[in-house]
Formats: C-alpha cells, structure tokens, sequence
C-alpha cells in the first residue's frame, strides 16, 4: 500500500514513481528490422589524456591500448575513440555544472539560484538531452515502441536534485532522476502493485488537490502544474492498462546490499544485470548509467586509494602518484563497461543473430576533457559495440569539432535522420560529422 504522502512527494519525478505501477503491457509491435540499442554511461572528473587517448588515429591493429583502456581490450575490434570533440556551450554556470548539464542537450543552463564553483549561478539545461530526443523518436513508432521508453541507471548518485547531478533531461526544466537503488529498479521491472483500487484512490485525490490548487496560481505556475496533472493523468492510464506475463529469466539480486561508497563495486554490477535483462526483455532501447555525479567524490578504497576522486581531479599534471591513481579509477571504470560488453556479448540477440553487442552500442562519456584545468575542450567520447553501424576497431580524431554535430551523428545512426539540428543550432551548422560510419 502505497502512501499518499509518499505519491505527493515523489510526483514530479517520473523515475522513482513508475516502479510502484507495475507490470505494464509492452508496446513494440514485431518486426523483422533489427534493433539499435543505446546506452550512454558517464564518469566524472575528466581523464589523464596521457593515458587515455591513442598515440595516433587510424587502426588500432595489435598495439597495446592505452592504460585507461586496457580493460577494453577484449572488444578493441568493437572499440571507436573519437577524439578532438568539444562541448562549445557557455553561459551561466561552473564548469562541472555546464559540463554535465550541456553533455547530453547541448545547450546552455537556464539562469538560477545554484551557485557553483564560479561567479555565476545557474539552473536546470534549456533543452531535452539527446537520449530523451531518440526515445520521442522511438516512441512514436509501433515497431520501436518498447514499454518504458527509456530507463536511467545510477550507481552512488547523490541523494539531492541539483545540476551536478542531473544530464537527462525530457525538456527544459525537466531533469530526470537516475534510480540508483537496485532494489527499486528490479521494483520498477518486476514489482506488483496488490492494492490497484488504493493506488487509484490516491490518483484520484490528487487530482482533485491539483485541480483546487489550479485556481490560486499565476498563470505561469498554472502551466507547471497541468505538466503534473498530465502525468497524474498518464498513471491512471497505466494503471488501468493491461498487464502482459514475463517472458524472459528474471535477474536474481544478490540480498542486502546497503547503498554506500565501498558497496559501489557490488552496487555496478547489480545495475548492469538490471540494464542488460531490460534489454534483453526490449523493456527499453536507450539507457543511461551514471557513475556518481559532477564533482564526484568516491574513494575507491578496494583499489587502496583513499582519496576522493573529485580532489585527485584538481592535482596538477606533474603529481605523478595522483596521475597514477586516477588512471586506476578510470580503468576501473572502463573494467565495468567492459563488464557491460561482455554480458551483452554473451546473451544472444533475441529473434535475431548475433549477440546483443552486435545491436548494442555502449557511450561512455565524461563532463570534463581534464579535471584539473575544467576544460570541455576533447571531451571523452568512446563507443563500444555495433548498434550505430560506427566503423569500429579504430581511433578518429578531429580538429576541434562542437559536440552538437557529434550528437546529431549517433541520433542518425539510431535512424532519426530526420534531426538536422540538435541543442544550441549555433553549434551545428555542419550537420552531422563525417568519417564515424
């Protein structure tokens, strides 16, 4: 039974209360055409450039990876680098909230009251990300249509709503939150509601206090609130859908785990059996997972670093044991979406051929192109897997291209060819980049 206060305390934030709606029927239509699945993983903080960009583009061939790639190397054939892509957006804001906030949406913070690390504070991003941009496009068609649109994984994302901690957004002024329990994501998948006469009743009410409240406020708040109206109504929808049996093997968690830095390891893993039953089960086409948040602090202590990573990030570049031990957590990192791949690769596609990588393409991206100078100049961009028929097994590199054009490229590649402008336009007057597929 599900609690009033907590219905009117959680509305507003879509992620964390569709898992008390249940088993929802899924809307994807057969079809013969294979599937192209996103993922987009972040990492906070920057990287040692040294010991994550290739020596030269072209083939990777049999040369070593670098460091912070290594983990990677299982997949170098399905490995794309693409360096010299900048995030060109500027305006309101520090550079860790522009960072992460612009990564996705590719357009400025609105003016607000979060006051960052410079003299400027600003809000939420102006515009949807670009995630949020192909799940519209998807779901406006019956053969892509999936039941959850999209879903947003976190692992040790703050328990607080600011834009250090916030990159998807469904519009301007709409960030949405990463479920970064594993519990309530299995809930959100799997859970049951028992008492759906309870649950309407409490829609109901809802209803009514939001219509009340209508009537006392300025037109502007007005139209804030009818956006919470409307999700109320697309509950009550939900609600009263059908519900369809599960036909895939439901992941088995392991009991217990308490939300906390030295469980992060455990807590990834978790998550990423979440992710990839969800595709597997075509609950969703596009994913995110978000490893903490801008400015993030974890101190990785199972690799006997003590430091935050956050405070590792400002050291200068001829700290030689900081350069080391970033470069162990950035591996570290990397060994989880090689984690990623490797499930993906061995969980055959499902009515199709091939594994899962092969329709799969995993983005692992970062806020800062290095911590210590904050610059969003070289962002890392890495591509894993065949779902956006990217030429893989290579690095590529341009000469300072904005990251608009590069967004615009994986949107095509997910087949909304369709986007010829994606963000700030100002930033993407070539179109999509060339030399990727």
């Amino acid at each position: 039974m599900i609690s009033r206060r907590r219905m009117l305390a959680q509305l507003g934030v879509s992620s964390a209360v569709l898992p008390f709606l249940g088993n929802l029927p899924t809307f994807a239509a057969s079809t013969t055409a294979p599937k192209k699945r996103l993922i987009v993983v972040f990492t906070p903080d920057g990287v040692v450039k040294k010991n994550f960009w290739p020596a030269e583009p072209g083939p990777f061939g049999d040369a070593p990876l670098p460091a912070i790639l290594e983990p990677l190397s299982p997949f170098r054939d399905k490995l794309l680098t693409v360096e010299g892509v900048h995030n060109r957006i500027a305006g309101d804001g520090d550079g860790h909230m522009r960072g992460i906030g612009c990564l996705l949406t590719g357009i400025e913070l609105f003016p607000g009251n979060i006051q960052g690390g410079s003299d400027t504070p600003a809000g939420w991003a102006s515009g949807l990300s670009i995630d949020q941009e192909i799940r519209n496009f998807y779901q406006q068609d019956p053969t892509t249509a999936t039941r959850f649109g999209s879903l947003e994984f976190g692992v040790l994302v703050p328990d607080r709503a600011d834009t250090w901690t916030r990159m998807v957004y469904a519009g301007p002024n709409k960030p949405i939150a990463p479920i970064d329990d594993p519990y309530q994501m299995y809930a959100r998948l799997y859970g049951q509601v028992k008492d759906r006469e309870n649950m309407q009743s409490v829609l109901d009410e809802l209803g009514e206090d939001l219509a009340s409240l209508a009537s006392r406020l300025p037109a502007e708040d007005r139209r804030i609130l009818e956006e919470h109206t409307q999700l109320v109504r697309e509950f009550e929808k939900e609600l009263a859908a059908p519900r369809e049996a599960i036909h895939h093997e439901v992941p088995v968690l392991e009991q217990n785990v308490v939300e906390g830095n030295d469980e992060m390891p455990r807590l990834s893993r978790m998550q990423i059996e979440l992710l990839v039953a969800s595709l597997a089960a075509d609950f969703t086409r596009v994913a995110t997972l978000q490893y903490t948040n801008s400015v993030g602090q974890p101190r990785f202590r199972w690799l006997g670093i003590e430091k935050g990573q956050h405070d590792l990030s400002h050291e200068p570049n001829s700290n030689e044991e900081a350069q080391e031990q970033l470069t162990q957590i950035n591996a570290w990192y990397a060994g989880e979406i090689a984690h990623l791949a490797q499930r993906l690769a061995d969980t055959p596609e499902p009515g199709g051929e091939g594994s899962m990588l092969d329709h799969t393409t995993i983005l692992w991206t970062n806020e800062l192109g290095e911590g210590n100078s904050h610059t969003h100049n070289n962002i890392p961009w890495v591509f894993v897997g065949g779902g956006l028929g990217f030429e893989t097994g290579r690095a590529v590199r341009y000469e300072g291209v904005n990251h608009n054009r590069l967004l615009v490229s994986i949107a095509h590649a997910m087949g909304h060819t369709s986007l010829e402008r994606f963000g700030n336009p100002d930033y993407c007057g070539e179109g999509p980049l060339t030399g990727l597929a």
